[in-house]
């Protein structure tokens, strides 16, 4: 049955319409209020005409959401009910260039300028991702009232016209695809639009801002204008003054002699140069997503700190896209999180099945009276999984995106972000935790459904945020950049906040799909790993463990002081460890081992256990690290019985799990 709209309506069951802000032969926008995240949205009603079209609709949505720019209107989410679809976006309170031209006729040559040279960015940003618009005219310009123009409805108009072909435009009949006044010559004798054809609709908007009428001239019937782009007839600009060069330009019939996106930024902003406060706010813009950011100096790598340190250091960040190994850089002002948060993220997950030698895990499940764990809550969590809460393409609109599942720690996942080369600029990493942070008054802390969300400020290239779920456990999003070019890293972090959250909402975080197999170390706790005669060969060292990391995949021991002697076993993942130290024989697998990696009292063991292909086709080790430090002792003495240690773990290990 059909859906009609109206005030108090849920879109989704999150999105309820307040009032309509906008009409157009596309689609009803109505402001809407987004329950989840408390925000307020403009949503597009939009009616394909078949399924094909709907599915033409989702995938343009899906390209929009890409575009990351000062000048584009941000795409949300797109909603199937019925025979309606409904894209979210970004709410920018603004009048369309349509609406200030019918307000106060023919915009001066300056105004019109700064908005062409606006929304040309624009252009030449979503030209780069591949993403061509098809129906930039007056309405789908945005203008706020301080001047910053914002382009939206990427692809809507297209995908709603029938499938694009040679004869796409039926002149015949009279049926265009496209405003006739703004349509490019060649789409208006059949071509599909591309970006040259962009490049026209804008000059003819701007045209039409400054001259009062479309370039074709002014009738009463839309052939009219039809028939003026079929002959490449138009109209030289007669007002433009500063501005008749660039229209002239990108007005030109022939696409090959047009400028394209960047070159038209580059006419239109020469003639007409923005406001001061518009060059501000696109450089704000652009310092928030990172571009032009200079590179960082510390490379880091995942491990847990000594006890002195209190805290997890990432230390280098492992890609694990194309075999290779990549390393995301973070500045040194990074390891200054320490006072808050960072420790989390190097807790571990586990899964809940049976154990050999009587290591069974403990469960921290706690579901409701009805047997189910409440809608937020991480529940289980050996079986928790966290790249149920993660998402690539929820993200795509920072660059290219791909999900890493065993990236590192096996209770984390990660999407990373990488540039038009293929290298990864960015990563927005989710941990599990069930440590529960705390914080001072001066973090902000709010409530979203059935959850909180606590974020920090930024701290160099790394911005963290907080999920604490109603089982008082937290999810750790952490949002990471590297280089010229990269988002910036608390917008990266938000975005993933916002896609967890609304799985958050629908119930409580999904499980893992697979059981993991009868030899990984997932089925082991790592406290039962590492027996009271193996710990005795460390002086020192208390016997009962210290700390126990997320569902006992991490596992450390300390001396009373916390100083003189320390062990850490952690369960974790890579795809290479030829860099992590020397080659070592340790029980008889060849082993890695970093002398003064924590410190020049400490050495650190890197083990593989197993090698198996990860759920997107990446090979991957499964190995533990073992970090061993006995102070005033010689690194080689500490070496030395760092692989002693190491090797009783693996001893252990293969009592405990069956023959690989």
């Amino acid at each position: 049955m059909p859906v009609t709209p109206e005030a108090g309506y849920r879109v989704g069951g999150r999105y309820r319409l307040q009032e309509p802000i906008g009409q157009g032969g596309m689609g009803v926008v109505w402001q809407a209020r987004d329950e989840l995240l408390d925000r307020r949205v403009a949503v597009k009603c939009a009616r394909p005409d078949d399924a094909k079209a709907a599915q033409r609709l989702k995938k343009e949505a899906r390209y929009a959401a890409r575009l990351h720019h000062p000048n584009v209107v941000a795409v949300f989410d797109y909603v199937a009910e019925g025979d309606a679809c409904w894209i979210v976006m970004e709410y920018v309170p603004s009048r369309s260039l349509a609406q200030l031209m019918a307000e106060r006729g023919p915009l001066s040559p300056q105004e019109a300028g700064s908005i062409g040279g606006q929304i040309a960015a624009a252009l030449a940003k979503s030209h780069g991702e591949g993403v061509v618009h098809g129906d930039v005219t007056p309405e789908n310009i945005l203008v706020t009232d301080d001047g910053v123009a914002r382009l939206t409805d990427f692809g809507i108009a297209r995908a709603l016209w029938s499938e694009v072909t040679q004869t796409g435009t039926h002149t015949t009949t009279g049926t265009v695809r496209g405003k006739p006044r703004y349509l490019a010559p060649e789409v208006a004798k059949g071509k599909a639009p591309d970006a040259k054809a962009d490049v026209f609709s804008l000059g003819a908007s701007l045209f039409a801002a400054v001259e009062g009428r479309s370039p074709y001239g002014e009738f009463e019937h839309v052939m009219g204008y039809l028939a003026r782009a079929l002959e490449g007839h138009v109209d030289a600009p007669q007002q433009a003054g500063p501005l008749t060069a660039p229209l002239t330009a990108l007005l030109q019939v022939e696409p090959g002699n047009r400028p394209d996106a960047g070159e038209a930024r580059s006419l239109l902003t020469r003639a007409a140069p923005p406001p001061a406060h518009i060059q501000e706010y696109v450089q704000e813009h652009q310092r928030r997503s990172g571009q032009g950011a200079a590179q960082a100096t510390l490379r880091l790598r995942p491990t847990l700190a000594l006890p002195s340190l209190t805290m997890w250091l990432p230390r280098k960040l492992r890609g694990r896209l194309t075999g290779r190994r990549r390393a995301l850089t973070v500045t040194a002002a990074a390891l200054a999180v320490a006072g808050l948060a960072i420790g989390l993220l190097a807790l571990f997950g586990a899964w809940p099945f049976g154990h050999k030698g009587g290591t069974g895990h403990r469960s921290d499940a706690k579901p409701s009276a009805t047997g189910q764990a409440q809608a937020g809550a991480l529940g289980d969590a050996p079986s928790a999984d966290p790249c149920k809460v993660m998402d690539a393409a929820s993200l795509s609109r920072f660059g290219h995106t791909e999900l890493a599942p065993a990236y590192g720690q096996l209770s984390r996942c990660d999407v990373l972000v990488l540039n038009s080369g293929g290298d990864e600029i960015a990563d927005a990493e989710v941990d599990f935790s069930s440590d529960l942070q705390q914080f001072d008054s001066d973090v902000a802390v709010r409530k979203v459904s059935n959850v909180e969300v606590a974020s920090l400020k930024r701290d160099g290239d790394q911005c963290l945020r907080f999920i604490t779920t109603p089982d008082r456990k937290q999810i750790v999003v952490n949002g990471k950049r590297d280089g010229t070019g990269a988002p910036d890293p608390c917008a990266l972090s938000d975005a993933a906040v916002d896609y967890a959250v609304t799985v958050l909402d629908k119930g409580p975080v999904p499980r893992r799909s697979a059981v993991w197999p009868a030899d990984s170390l997932g089925r082991l706790d790592a406290c039962a790993v590492l027996d009271p005669a193996t710990l005795k060969k460390v002086p020192g060292l208390e016997l009962r463990p210290k700390d126990h990391g997320f569902a006992d995949w991490t596992c450390d021991w300390a001396s009373p002081d916390g100083q003189s002697a320390y062990v850490q076993l952690q369960f974790t993942q890579d795809n290479d460890l030829s860099d992590n130290g020397r080659p070592a024989r340790v029980a008889g697998t060849t082993s890695y081992v970093s002398p003064k990696e924590e410190g020049d009292d400490s050495c650190v063991v890197y083990t593989p256990h197993r090698t198996f292909t990860d759920s997107v086709g990446e090979r991957t080790i499964e190995l533990f690290r073992l970090t061993l430090k006995e102070q005033g002792q010689q690194n080689a003495k500490v070496c030395d019985d760092a692989k002693s240690v190491a090797g009783a773990a693996v001893q252990n290990i293969e009592k405990r799990l069956p023959a690989k």
